[in-house]
């Protein structure tokens, strides 16, 4: 596949300063993208800079924390501003504030949907105001988590988000779509400092620091692997290759592609005239008790 598959185009990928989103920045720029890099860490987001030129991109970075209508305004401003237009949005910017239900503070709640749900609100809106207006379509990746397909014990603000997030891109594919803006969003898998706190990943995380290949295992079953196995997922959703993909939730990790499915009836019983309480509980365990969806991701064990 050409590394040049995005000449000419101009990409935002917030919360790039490191992890995932630095990856993402390599990639589009090794790929010939020009980026605005953002971060709240300005080291960090110069570094991220000089790497996407080293890789042979042109970047400029915008240091300021997502959610704002100002950041979102900034970002897009500085696309034109450095580089002409803007044909690619990557939403990536995020935090972690993980605690049960029960111990979960008004100001956790808050933090994460102002960075994940607001900054991905603001952002994607301010890049279809103005693909619409250069009216040459135009790409907008939003990042999704596991957590937000099947939820994930501690993560009450993050699954919750990342649930809205896959919930945004369906219904902006379906609003851009006569613009010829795509939207979809990507469900990433990678191991990080995060994962490595995981006992099951103690080990492979030791490995996977020290420069050694993770087992094949962790790479297929698990899905994962290094920030950089995510990246081409983004640089295709960022391409004309993927200009008939809208609306989708794909996940990558490691060695494993997923398509996610759409939320969809399982199965259905009718009662004429309307349901009693106790018709409900005896057609539950005749005949939708044996369908009942699980929790949680589940992971075969390592060896």
């Amino acid at each position: 596949m050409s590394t040049k598959l995005l000449d000419g185009k101009v990409a935002v990928v917030t919360g790039s300063g490191r992890g995932l989103g630095r990856a993402y920045v390599e990639a589009l720029a090794a790929a010939g993208a020009s980026v605005v890099v953002n971060d709240v860490d300005a080291a960090a987001a110069a570094e991220t800079v000089e790497l996407a030129i080293a890789a042979g991109g042109k970047a400029v970075a915008v240091v300021a924390p997502v959610g704002p209508t100002a950041t979102a305004d900034l970002l897009v401003k500085t696309a034109f501003d450095n580089f002409g237009r803007l044909d690619i949005m990557v939403t990536n910017a995020g935090v972690l504030r993980d605690r049960v239900l029960w111990k979960t503070e008004d100001e956790d709640y808050d933090l994460v949907m102002e960075t994940h749900m607001r900054g991905t609100f603001t952002c994607a809106r301010a890049a279809a105001v103005a693909m619409r207006e250069q009216d040459q379509g135009g790409r907008i990746i939003v990042i999704g988590s596991p957590a937000g397909q099947f939820g994930n014990f501690g993560q009450t603000t993050y699954a919750a988000a990342k649930a809205g997030i896959v919930a945004f891109a369906r219904t902006w594919s379906m609003e851009l779509g006569r613009a010829n803006i795509t939207v979809n969003a990507v469900i990433p898998t990678a191991m990080t400092a995060m994962t490595g706190t995981m006992p099951i990943y103690k080990d492979a995380y030791e490995q996977f620091l020290e420069g050694k290949p993770l087992p094949d295992q962790v790479r297929k079953a698990h899905a994962l692997g290094g920030p950089e196995d995510v990246a081409p997922l983004i640089v295709w959703l960022a391409s004309d290759l993927s200009q008939d993909v809208t609306g989708q939730a794909i996940g990558i990790g490691g060695d494993k592609l997923t398509l996610y499915a759409h939320p969809a009836e399982l199965m259905a019983d009718f009662a004429d005239g309307g349901w009693t309480a106790e018709g409900i509980d005896s057609a539950w365990h005749a005949k939708f008790a044996s369908h009942a969806q699980p929790s949680g991701a589940t992971f075969p064990p390592l060896d």
